[in-house]
């Protein structure tokens, strides 16, 4: 299922589909992720942040040590902080370099 644009998470007792370019901020809340949607839904998973990272496509990046953002969604970046739908998210030190290198690749 390679190129897929879609995954299936359990929420609530539901399988939900979520397309990734509707995903905009992921929190890592323990053993769960809090997922953000572009329609301001947010649905709660049981999966740990950093094995959610590595089946997510290139366009999602980790910016924090509880943060995985849609690159494609970014509304601005200004001094350490992503701005997403109105959600301020602070960058690490350690992810900074790798975050401006995306962007600029994204630059026109």
């Amino acid at each position: 299922m390679e190129n897929r644009t879609f995954a299936f998470i359990k929420t609530d007792k539901k399988l939900i589909k979520l397309f990734f370019k509707d995903i905009t901020i992921i929190k890592g809340l323990g053993n769960y992720v809090e997922i953000n949607t572009t329609s301001n839904k947010k649905y709660i998973y049981y999966k740990a942040l950093k094995d959610l990272i590595e089946s997510l496509p290139d366009e999602f990046m980790r910016v924090h040590n509880s943060y995985i953002v849609n690159l494609t969604n970014i509304d601005y970046f200004e001094d350490n902080q992503l701005v997403c739908q109105d959600q301020k998210i602070a960058v690490a030190k350690s992810y900074k370099d790798c975050l401006i290198t995306a962007l600029n690749k994204m630059m026109l």
